[in-house]
C-alpha cells in the first residue's frame, strides 16, 4: 500500500474542509489589498495593521482552544466551532460600509480560524502514525492551498463577469464557507484522545508544562514569524511594478500554485530525511525570494519571487507542524500547537506592522531586506540546534 493511501480518512476530510473554507477566505483576502489601498485610499501601514491584528488574533485563539481541547480530550467540537464562526463572518464583508466593519468581519473570521487550528492539527497527529505525519500535514496543507490557488482566479473571473461589483463577489464567496462547515459536521469523527489533562486556571499556565523541545521550536518559530509578513505585500509589490488592481489577485494564485505543488512532496520527504534540514532549506528559499523581490522592477521578476515565496511556505508550514507533533507529549499535543501558533501570531503582528511602516517610510526594497535579515537569524538559531534537541525522548 502506498504512503498516500495509508493516510487516515480524517486527514482527507480535514483537507477537503480546509479547501472549501480557504476557497471562500482567499477570495476576500485577494481583493482586500486593492479595496483598502485603492478604493478606500488607506496607507499601506493601515493594511499591515489590519493583517497583523487579524492574524495575531487567530493565533492567540489557537492557544486557548488548544489548551481547552487537551483539557477535555476532545477535538471535533472546537474544530466545528472554529469553522462555524468563520462561515458566519463571511456575510459581514459584503454588508460592511466602512473600514471598522471590515475590521470586525476580519476579526470574527480570524477568531474562527484560531479556534479550529490547534485542535485540527492535534487531531491529525492523534490519528496518524508517527512515520506518516509529514505526509499527513503535507496533504492537508496541499488541499488547503488548492482553495488558495482557485480563489484568486475565481475572484478575477467574477470581478470581470460582474463588472467589478465586489459586494456581489463577496456574497458568492459565502457559499463554500457554509459547505465547509456542513461537510465537517457530517463527515468528521474523532477517536478518543486519552484522559483529560488536569485543569489549570489559565490557558497560559500550559506554557510551564511544555516540553523543552517544544519551547525551542517556539523560539525558532517566533523569529521566523517576524520574517513572514502577510502575502498582501506580494500583491502590493506586483502593483508597484505595474500590475493593475483588477489582475492583482493572480499574484496569490501564483503563490498558492507553487505552495500546493510542493507541500505534499515536502511533507512526505520529511518522513524520510531530517525535518530540520527541510526547514533550513525553506528559510534559505525565503531569504533568496526576498532579496530578489527587493530589487525587482518588472512583473516577471516579481513572479519568480512570488513562486519562491510559495516554495518556502511548502518547505516550512507543514514541516513546523510535523516537528511540533514529534516534540509534544500526547497529553500536551493541542496545547503545544496552540502555544506555537500563539507566538507565531505575536510575530505576525510585529512583522505586518513593521512591514507596513517600512514600506511607507523607506519603500518596498527595505521591507523585503529586513525580512531576509530576520529569516537569517532564525536559520542560524535552527542550524545550531541538533536534531535530538528538537524531539522528546
Amino acid at each position: 500500500m502506498s504512503q498516500r493511501t495509508a493516510l487516515p480518512r480524517t486527514v482527507w476530510i480535514l483537507g477537503i474542509v480546509s479547501l472549501l473554507m480557504d476557497l471562500s477566505s482567499e477570495i476576500y483576502h485577494a481583493l482586500l489589498p486593492a479595496f483598502l489601498t485603492v478604493t478606500l485610499g488607506l496607507p499601506v501601514a493601515a493594511m499591515g495593521a489590519l493583517d497583523g491584528v487579524a492574524e495575531a488574533t487567530a493565533n492567540m485563539a489557537k492557544l486557548v482552544s488548544g489548551r481547552l481541547s487537551d483539557r477535555q480530550a476532545k477535538r471535533k467540537p472546537w474544530v466545528l466551532l472554529g469553522y462555524g464562526m468563520a462561515a458566519l463572518s463571511k456575510p459581514l464583508f459584503p454588508l460592511a460600509q466602512g473600514v471598522i466593519p471590515v475590521l470586525g468581519a476580519r476579526f470574527v473570521d480570524r477568531i474562527g480560524k484560531g479556534i479550529r487550528g490547534a485542535p485540527r492539527d492535534a487531531m491529525i497527529a492523534d490519528e496518524t502514525p508517527p512515520e506518516l505525519r509529514g505526509a499527513a500535514y503535507g496533504l492537508r496543507q496541499s488541499l488547503d492551498t488548492v482553495g488558495g490557488f482557485l480563489a484568486p482566479i475565481l475572484a478575477v473571473g467574477l470581478m470581470i463577469w460582474l463588472a467589478n461589483d465586489i459586494r456581489t463577489v463577496f456574497w458568492i464567496a459565502v457559499v463554500p464557507a457554509i459547505l465547509s462547515f456542513l461537510f465537517a459536521a457530517t463527515m468528521l469523527h474523532e477517536t478518543a484522545t486519552g484522559q483529560p489533562m488536569p485543569k489549570a486556571k489559565m490557558a497560559f499556565a500550559g506554557f510551564r508544562r511544555l516540553s523543552e523541545p517544544v519551547k525551542r521550536l517556539l523560539g525558532i518559530g517566533f523569529l521566523f514569524g517576524v520574517a513572514r509578513f502577510s502575502e498582501s505585500f506580494l500583491i502590493l509589490k506586483a502593483m508597484d511594478v505595474g500590475l493593475s488592481a483588477q489582475w492583482s489577485p493572480l499574484v496569490l494564485a501564483l503563490f498558492s500554485l507553487a505552495y500546493l505543488l510542493l507541500a505534499y512532496p515536502a511533507g512526505a520527504l520529511s518522513d524520510k530525511v531530517s525535518p530540520r534540514t527541510l526547514l533550513l532549506a525553506g528559510i534559505g528559499v525565503l531569504i533568496g525570494a526576498n532579496m530578489l523581490l527587493a530589487e525587482a522592477t518588472s512583473i516577471w521578476v516579481v513572479a519568480i519571487g512570488v513562486v519562491l515565496w510559495g516554495a518556502h511556505m511548502a518547505l516550512t508550514q507543514g514541516i513546523f507542524s510535523r516537528m511540533i507533533a514529534d516534540a509534544a507529549p500526547d497529553d500536551q499535543r493541542a496545547t503545544s500547537f496552540g502555544a506555537f501558533f500563539f507566538v507565531s501570531g505575536i510575530a505576525a503582528l510585529i512583522a505586518s506592522l513593521a512591514a507596513g511602516l517600512l514600506w511607507d517610510r523607506d519603500g518596498p526594497a527595505m521591507t523585503f531586506m529586513a525580512s531576509s535579515g530576520a529569516a537569517a537569524i532564525a536559520g542560524a538559531m535552527l542550524f545550531l540546534l541538533p536534531d535530538k534537541a528538537l524531539k522528546t525522548d
